[in-house]
């Protein structure tokens, strides 16, 4: 049972978290109060002031978490920082391991204590070695925090680079997509068609599908976060045959992918103006949140839109749509934008002006598989 002197001090922890808590939306405070150290708090609040991405901080904070978490299971004690490269080299073999060879080495990987220890507290959900991409992560953000300190790690010694590579290669992975099928125009078309009422539901989830799928296919975040500050009025933009298409800029600010002091630019041109239009003077929203959420009785709150419930209107959606609901989510409309881009013969270097991707290979990487696998690049002969 702690001391009193104990609980003070994750009391007095749980409140410096709370004044961050407007910035960095935690819900497992009083879980956080616990596993961060004074130090770590410190660091958290003094990276807020600094202006860091909400997103960024999130997930800094949730691998923070983890690896204290791990490190108290692992070794009863919390991260030292410096971490010697012992204890780097631990924490590779504890998540990146052969399930086959677990079959007949019980001993191999995570030990079966820290494993359900971990899975006790809910860091651990899912059975199997960890992805190596999630592992690469986490010791990314690791290495900064000890950079934070003033420290020198050695997250690039040549022992560590070669555990992760020979785990990596000794037991293959393969990919998996964060939508298993891009949301093209014709999916989304079929989506729209579910929103056909008046309901603000059905006006507000159309907004959403049009609104991310045409701003370049905007992270589910983004999305949620948006508010109406950050929407200006564009000239309208003349057309050879018929009126101008009605025109909107989207200044996402700082993006996972953006400088530090760089305010990204989108564009909105014609339907999804209009449909974004219709759902703001239905919900009466002059001001703050652009989506926010909307009850069983049709009230509009004035919380915003939580990004996974971005997720849950694609998915659901989908399910009303006679499609999968476990083949679309809200990433879809991110990968089908750059896919319909493909599929029009629009160049890649203009999608990628509106998608806002830095690089042509990791924009590339988004275009549907069964798309490339029909189109002409793959019928050269």
């Amino acid at each position: 049972m702690p001391s009193s002197s104990q609980t003070s001090l994750v009391d007095r922890r749980a409140e410096e978290l709370d004044t961050i808590a407007a910035v960095l939306p935690m819900e497992r405070r009083d879980e956080l109060a616990e596993l961060l150290t004074d130090q770590d708090i410190q660091t958290l609040k003094h990276l807020v002031n600094e202006g860091m991405g909400e997103n960024t901080l999130r997930a800094l904070t949730s691998d923070l978490a983890y690896l204290q978490a791990w490190s108290l299971a692992a070794t009863g004690a919390s991260l030292p920082w410096p971490a010697p490269e012992a204890l780097l080299l631990k924490f590779v073999a504890h998540h990146l391991w052969d399930a086959e060879k677990r079959v007949t080495d019980p001993d191999h990987g995570m030990p079966a204590a820290v494993d359900q220890n971990l899975r006790d507290q809910g860091f651990l959900k899912s059975l199997g070695p960890h992805a190596p991409d999630t592992v690469r992560r986490r010791l990314a953000t690791w290495s900064t925090l000890t950079k934070w300190r003033g420290l020198t790690g050695l997250f690039t010694s040549p022992a560590l680079k070669s555990a992760i590579r020979l785990a990596v290669r000794a037991v293959p992975r393969t990919h998996r997509r964060k939508s298993a099928k891009a949301v093209t125009s014709d999916v989304l078309a079929k989506l729209l068609a579910t929103c056909a009422t008046d309901s603000l539901r059905d006006v507000r989830d159309r907004a959403i599908l049009m609104v991310a799928f045409a701003s370049g296919g905007r992270r589910r975040s983004e999305i949620s976060s948006l508010r109406v500050e950050q929407i200006s009025v564009e000239p309208p933009i003349k057309t050879d045959s018929g009126p101008p298409l009605p025109s909107r800029a989207i200044h996402l600010g700082r993006t996972k992918t953006s400088g530090a002091d760089h305010d990204e630019i989108v564009y909105l041109t014609g339907r999804p103006v209009e449909a974004l239009d219709a759902w703001l003077t239905a919900a009466n929203i002059a001001s703050g949140s652009v989506f926010p959420k909307v009850d069983r009785w049709g009230n509009v709150s004035k919380r915003a839109l939580e990004p996974g419930a971005v997720n849950a209107v694609v998915k659901h959606r989908a399910q009303m749509a006679g499609l999968a609901p476990s083949e679309f989510s809200a990433h879809g409309l991110r990968s089908g934008y750059l896919t319909e881009a493909a599929n029009r013969g629009i160049p890649l270097p203009e999608a990628m002006e509106q998608s806002r991707h830095r690089s042509v290979q990791q924009a590339s990487s988004y275009y549907n598989s069964a798309t490339r696998r029909s189109g002409r690049a793959a019928r050269l002969l």
